[in-house]
This record gives structure tokens, C-alpha cells and sequence, in this order.
């Protein structure tokens, strides 16, 4: 992993000629100059100096302001009823507009992956952010990424009551690291959003969980594992049957049998475990959201195209549907985007004999390996302005649709 020493000589050049402030702005202000001059931004500057309520009139004093201040990291906040520059000058200062984001931290999965921890990250545990990332869309039908901003105007305009109440719905996982069973299912039935996210669990859960993340190949994985049984008798059980095999795959499947053999036996205690398979893979592979994010309209966010101060790595876009292509090892870092356009000056600099004042000049993105999700980025805000287009038409009558009785 690269580690940057010298950030602060590469960010001008960022900024100046791949940071896209034409698109950001189309983003952020919804088609309303108003809407992107109330919204708050915060920088943290080189020596983690730290500024928040910062707002702008328009595309112009953004660019102007970033490139001038060069900010290691910037967050979004929310839309507020006043100018955030003027937050200090009245008590009544309320953020009334923000997206819907939801927010999922790799180490928030420290307790089940094995592979890394802490902010470490790789192709095998990315697994765990691909398959958050499908059970969000099914759930919300939504297609922005890890952050996951939902940018329709209804859901910018949730009041924090209807935010906790989405983010309630879709958080199943409970507890702290003192919390051993963190999934308890109620009822006899499991509810259909819950059943959506098993069938894409279930389809991954042994080739993934149990055998690439190996959750049952040591004994210390195995006791983490147990502790969830909450009766003892079951749980000695269990660790005497896992110890007469060596694959966590063979102690998953003679796991499940135990289980299953409770209902077939007319066992007590199955009533206690009719759920207890389902609550285990949830426990395992549902996403670990972070609700006080989605809950609070003035959470900050950090911002899409920023640059990690640590690795480099640019903050980019990607699509729900291409989630299982998507390599974090492969995410453009800000030296190589620097080195792409300098090569690619070069060589088309050597390839041209003369000078034409004429030719089409490139932009410096498409000269970069980040072209492909500004591509993504750009059909993101085409998508969202026909939803606006098709808003007005509907408001100015000029929408036409039939109903069926």
C-alpha cells in the first residue's frame, strides 16, 4: 500500500486539472443555485487544521477557495435555511435538506474477517462491502456506492424521524463486542426484506464466509463462533463434534445438521433455534451500518474525489452492478494520476510534428485511469436531472399518464 510523505506537492496539481468541479456542482446544487449556496462544507486543511461551515455562491468561489486552501479531506453537510458562513450570526440556523447517505466501515467487520483488520483491505474482504452493497440496493433501490448517497428529492427531504425510521428498518445487526448473538429474528416468520437479503447471503455464504474467511479453522474462531449458542449443553456439544473435523466447511455442515436434527427429533428446544442458521450468516455477512450517519441531517460525509491522505487513493464512484469487478487494490492513487497525464503528454507531445492550434485538446481526466468513474459519475447526474425534468413537466401539467382501473 502507498504511503504518501508529500501530499502537499501533489494536491495543486489535483485540484487544477482532474478534481471535477463542473460535475460536483451540477451534483450538489440539484439544478438550484439557492440549494448549493445554503450547503455546508467543511476542509480539513495539512496539520489537521479543521474548518467547517464553509459555503460558496457558486461553482466559481468552490473551485477558487479549494485551490487556494488545497484540503487534505472534505466532508459534506447537510442544506441549511440560512448561509452556513453566517450560522454564528443567529439561533435559528437548522439544517432543513440533506441526502439519505449510509455509511459502512470495514472495521465495523473486524470481529468476523480474517483476512485483515483495522483499516487494512483487501480482495477477500471487500467481498463483505460487494455484498452490503447488493443488499442496499435491493432494499432501496438506490446505486451509489460505499458511501451509499441516496440523491432523490424525496429522500433529501426526510425529516430525522423518517431517516431513523429507514435506518432502523434496515439495521438487524445489535450490540457491541460484549454482545456475542447480535442478530435475534422475532416471530415465526422471517419478514420479506430480511428473506430478499438471506437469498444473497446464502448463495455466497459457504464459498465466502466459511471458506475463504475460514470463520471455523482455529480454535479461537470456532470458541467466537460457539459463544452465540446461548445453552451450554448445546455448546459442549457442538465443540466436541467440531473437534472430529478439520475444514470449517465440514464444521458448518455438521453445524447445520445439529440445528436441523432439533426440529426432526421434536427437540424442546427448537423453537429456541428455529432461526438460529439465518441469525448466524445475517450476524455474519449483513451490512454493518453506521445509523448515526443516516439518522442526523447534519452529519458530515466525506466527499466523493477526495484524496486519502495516508494511501493516496481517490474516492471514486462505482455502480451496485459492477461491485463484484470492483478491486480496492486497483483504486487510482493521486501519483498515478499525475504519472498518467505526464506520460500521456509526453507521448503525444513526440507524436505530433507540429503544433495545431486547432486540435481538440483532452481533457486531463480521460488521459487518466479515473476517466471510467467520472463516466459513471456523469451518467449518475444525467440520470438525476431527467427525474428534475420529468418533476417540472409533471407540475407545469405537462405530464400526461393513464391509470387503470
Amino acid at each position: 500500500m502507498e504511503h504518501l510523505e508529500h501530499l502537499a506537492d501533489l494536491l495543486p496539481t489535483y485540484y487544477a486539472r482532474l478534481f471535477p468541479f463542473p460535475d460536483y456542482y451540477r451534483w450538489l446544487s440539484y439544478g438550484n443555485a439557492n440549494t448549493f449556496s445554503h450547503r455546508e462544507f467543511s476542509f480539513t486543511l495539512e496539520d489537521d487544521i479543521y474548518l467547517r461551515f464553509q459555503s460558496f455562491k457558486g461553482l466559481k468561489e468552490l473551485e477558487l477557495e479549494i485551490k487556494r486552501l488545497l484540503p487534505f479531506k472534505i466532508d459534506i453537510g447537510a442544506v441549511y435555511n440560512v448561509n452556513p458562513k453566517d450560522y454564528h450570526k443567529g439561533a435559528n440556523f437548522i439544517p432543513v435538506e440533506r441526502e439519505l447517505v449510509f455509511d459502512i466501515d470495514m472495521t465495523d467487520y473486524d470481529d468476523v474477517r480474517t483476512c485483515c483488520s483495522s483499516t487494512d483491505i483487501c480482495s477477500k474482504c471487500w467481498k463483505f462491502m460487494a455484498l452490503a452493497c447488493k443488499i442496499l440496493d435491493s432494499a432501496l433501490r438506490c446505486k451509489r456506492g460505499i458511501h451509499c448517497w441516496v440523491c432523490d428529492s424525496s429522500a433529501r427531504t426526510l425529516t430525522t424521524t423518517e431517516r431513523g425510521a429507514v435506518a432502523e428498518y434496515l439495521q438487524i445487526i445489535e450490540g457491541g463486542q460484549y454482545m456475542k448473538k447480535k442478530v435475534n429474528l422475532p416471530g415465526d416468520k422471517i419478514h420479506h426484506s430480511i428473506k430478499r437479503a438471506l437469498e444473497m447471503i446464502e448463495a455466497v455464504f459457504v464459498p465466502f464466509c466459511v471458506e475463504e474467511q475460514d470463520i471455523l479453522g482455529t480454535d479461537e474462531r470456532m470458541e467466537n463462533f460457539l459463544q452465540i449458542i446461548s445453552d451450554d449443553d448445546d455448546r459442549q456439544e457442538l465443540r466436541a463434534l467440531f473437534g472430529q473435523y478439520n475444514s470449517s466447511k465440514d464444521r458448518w455442515n455438521i453445524f447445520v445438521k445439529y440445528i436441523q436434527n432439533k426440529k426432526t427429533t421434536g427437540d424442546k428446544k427448537w423453537y429456541q433455534y428455529r432461526h438460529l442458521i439465518e441469525e448466524i450468516m445475517l450476524q455474519y455477512a449483513y451490512p454493518r451500518l453506521d445509523i448515526a450517519v443516516s439518522k442526523g441531517l447534519n452529519h458530515l460525509l466525506k466527499s466523493p474525489f477526495c484524496v486519502h491522505p495516508k494511501t493516496g487513493k481517490v474516492c471514486i464512484p462505482f455502480t451496485a452492478n459492477t461491485v463484484d469487478k470492483f478491486q480496492p487494490d486497483n483504486v487510482p492513487t493521486i501519483t498515478t494520476l499525475i504519472e498518467e497525464i505526464n506520460e500521456f503528454d509526453l507521448k503525444d507531445k513526440t507524436e505530433q510534428e507540429t503544433y495545431d492550434l486547432n486540435a481538440k485538446k483532452i481533457k486531463d481526466y480521460k488521459k487518466t485511469s479515473i476517466n471510467k468513474s467520472l463516466r459513471i459519475f456523469q451518467e449518475f447526474l444525467w440520470n438525476l436531472s431527467n427525474e428534475r425534468k420529468e418533476s417540472r413537466l409533471k407540475q407545469n401539467g405537462k405530464y400526461s399518464a393513464t391509470f387503470c382501473a
